[in-house]
């Protein structure tokens, strides 16, 4: 089943990391990457949650920086295909100890479509 682990840390902490410090962090991250490359799908690490457009449904109303006003943003993401929970959990355990700090969040896809194209039936509403 794919899984996306949602990739939590205080940008405080992160966007004030040296250049050094960064590339550690990523040459210890690439380890963990290679251990589960059969699992892995798409990565993505994102710019700071300062640099987000947020389109607000109920409203249209279009807000610049993050929508949530929380500790930890959303940093990136990792697509996996599991064998179950207890696999992804093994993959999270790993991730957490390259990069110590935030958290990581697992969760099922209930779509996915790397050709972007979704059937009708499947767009979000």
């Amino acid at each position: 089943m794919l899984y996306a682990i949602l990739c939590y840390h205080d940008e405080t902490v992160t966007t004030n990391w040296s250049a050094e410090h960064d590339a550690a962090v990523i040459a210890r991250l690439k380890q963990v990457h290679g251990k589960w490359s059969d699992r892995f799908g798409p990565i993505a690490r994102l710019m700071p949650s300062s640099s987000a457009t947020v389109l607000r449904k109920s409203d249209g109303a279009v807000l610049d920086g993050p929508y949530a006003e929380t500790k930890e943003q959303l940093l990136g993401f990792y697509i996996v295909d599991l064998d179950d929970l207890a696999q992804g959990l093994a993959i999270a355990r790993d991730l957490a100890r390259a990069n110590p700090g935030g958290a990581y969040e697992l969760r099922p896809l209930i779509g996915y479509y790397p050709d972007g194209q979704a059937a009708a039936d499947d767009i979000d509403p």
